[in-house]
């Protein structure tokens, strides 16, 4: 077994008097293993270190991380970012025909995959400091389906065209509005074809920097399909898409597979399930390293996800398995009602909303489902008392608990002052770390400045914090936001596990079907024409709320076999008809 240390980023010597260094203990050879460094930080002699994890645990920051690695991945290593830097071993191959999905945690490689992948970085076989050539490179993989594809990418006969990641940061990129971008780029197909099947029509003479996440989202996929690639790469497309739209770009990634090279990363198990042919995981530890592992049939893959235990490779990377009900919904709520809300109204110069008459028990999670800019989130702040509605209103106004939509990181300080002064005595009981904080992975976040936490820390920060507010119900809008897949499945039980172990209530926005599926009873649903005019209806048991909605997309569910978790029905097939004749687009039981 041999060791990789990683240290973090928030290291910070100063202020601990580099107790990792002090207390290190000397090996065979009488050289200490840990030494200040010329930059003033701590290194690991990596060779040297016995993996005894006493700096780990000295270290008061947590910025010390010893991982043991199998053995036979010596050889397999295709990047290291510098001494004690996040290492990544194997690549994916794109086949054409195929759509190759990629599935895995944040901060474990996919994105610098890509970056390997498309040619934009040259693997550096772990030689930080005298990088390889591409030549080099090449010659490492003779042999391999990996040195035919990278020959071909460094002598310029493949063209790839990626979708990045974060496409909030497309107005810096771009300056102008959409149809100047699009008309750039235009290539293997005409531009208008794209804004038809994307949508665009609305905003193509708006500047990218007045664009909604969604429109950003959907911006992006249209530029990277209007080029004339060989290879597409997509960086987590679902993102801000309502259901609608996250099956709409499924099935134009799916038609450009036919003709195309496509490599898909997403966390969206249900689209990712629904749009990819094989899949490879990706398995190791956040931001130490990541391993690609031999890529499987998408059913395959996401059940061994799920069960968290490679079984050909005999590697288990999660302590438990993520279980889905084999029950057949729940039918009506049975307890007395907590929140009674009349019909009300709320009027806009350019939109409408309306929501029928409604009740949510105690113990009850609602989950409320629907098209973006249909009133969702219109209808939680008027629940939350953040706007008050035109019309009716709530009829017995209780205590709430409000996660937005979208946060603001205003607070000035770490996120365990940030607890201190909001929930000091909650934060600081055995519930908060056994049940919330332990879950969400929140210790490494206590140090960190909350202006500085990326999008998915700050998601988990914020839910974290609006469970741990005193409440009768507690108000959550698209906490899957950010988060990976592991993470979503972990916020959906640590919400649900809340609610039943404190007798509260939730209702909860989203548009992940297997979160919604985890953490819901009952079900909300809004329809209507976004951006115009929306209604909201329910709450309605989990079947009758998810075959209104469903019907609404077109498309039905099954259960899988093995782990029982909701399964997209390929459209036109045999199940796909016969529950549609039976009005049954949930599941049947």
């Amino acid at each position: 077994m041999r060791i990789a240390v990683l240290l973090r980023d928030r290291c910070q010597p100063k202020k601990c008097n580099t107790e990792c260094v002090k207390y290190c203990p000397k090996v065979r050879t009488g050289v200490q293993t840990v030494v200040i460094g010329e930059k003033g930080k701590p290194e690991i002699a990596e060779p040297l270190c016995v993996g005894c994890g006493i700096c780990v645990h000295k270290c008061p920051f947590e910025a010390i991380k010893i991982i043991g690695l199998p053995d036979e991945l010596e050889g397999e290593i295709i990047h290291q970012y510098g001494l004690n830097g996040f290492r990544l071993y194997r690549l994916p191959v794109p086949k054409k025909g195929l759509v190759t999905g990629i599935l895995g945690p944040n901060g474990i490689g996919k994105s610098t995959a890509f970056r390997l992948m498309s040619g934009a970085e040259i693997p550096n076989l772990g030689k930080y400091e005298e990088p390889p050539t591409k030549d080099e490179v090449l010659q490492h993989f003779a042999g391999s389906e990996l040195k035919e594809f990278l020959e071909k990418v460094y002598r310029g006969n493949v063209r790839t065209s990626l979708k990045p990641q974060y496409v909030d940061k497309l107005p810096t990129v771009h300056k102008g509005v959409v149809r100047e971008l699009l008309e750039k780029v235009a290539e293997r197909m005409p531009m208008q074809e794209v804004i038809d099947m994307l949508e665009l029509g609305d905003v193509m003479d708006r500047p990218l920097s007045e664009l909604s996440g969604g429109e950003l989202q959907r911006t992006a996929i249209a530029a990277t399909i209007l080029k004339d690639s060989d290879v597409y790469f997509f960086d987590e497309p679902s993102s801000y898409l309502d259901i609608y739209q996250r099956i709409k770009v499924a099935r134009i990634i799916q038609e450009l597979s036919v003709e195309k090279q496509v490599v898909v990363i997403e966390h969206d198990l249900a689209i990712l399930d629904f749009l990819a042919d094989n899949v490879y995981l990706v398995y190791g530890s956040e931001g130490a390293f990541g391993v690609f592992a031999q890529p499987r049939q998408v059913r395959i893959a996401i059940n061994t996800y799920l069960d968290g235990y490679l079984r050909e490779e005999n590697i288990r990377f999660r302590d438990y398995p993520i279980v889905f009900e084999d029950r057949p919904p729940r039918g009506s709520w049975q307890t007395v009602s907590l929140l009674d809300f009349q019909e009300m109204e709320c009027h806009y110069p350019s939109f409408r909303l309306k929501v029928e008459e409604g009740q949510i028990k105690v113990g009850e999670s609602v989950g409320v489902v629907g098209p973006n800019a249909i009133g969702k989130t219109t209808f939680v702040k008027v629940l939350a008392g953040v706007i008050p509605p035109t019309e009716g209103g709530i009829m017995n106004p209780i205590k709430v608990s409000y996660k937005p939509q979208y946060i603001n990181p205003d607070f000035e300080g770490t996120v365990h002052e940030l607890f201190l002064v909001n929930v000091k005595d909650f934060f600081e009981s055995g519930f908060f770390e056994s049940e919330i904080a332990h879950p969400l992975s929140l210790k490494t976040l206590y140090e960190k400045q909350v202006q500085n936490l990326s999008g998915g820390e700050l998601q988990r920060t914020a839910i974290a914090l609006c469970l741990s507010r005193d409440a009768d119900i507690y108000l959550l809008d698209e906490p899957s936001a950010y988060l990976d897949s592991n993470q979503r499945m972990e916020t959906a039980k640590t919400i649900r596990r809340v609610m039943e172990k404190r007798g509260r209530s939730a209702l909860v926005v989203d548009h992940d079907i297997y979160f919604l599926d985890m953490v819901s009873d009952s079900m909300m649903v809004f329809s209507g024409i976004p951006g115009r005019e929306g209604l909201g209806q329910g709450p309605f048991d989990m079947r009758k709320g998810m075959n209104q909605f469903l019907r609404m997309v077109d498309v039905t569910f099954r259960r899988d076999n093995d782990t029982h978790r909701p399964r997209i029905n390929k459209p036109g097939s045999r199940l796909d008809q016969e529950q549609k004749e039976k009005g049954e687009y949930y599941y049947q039981s």
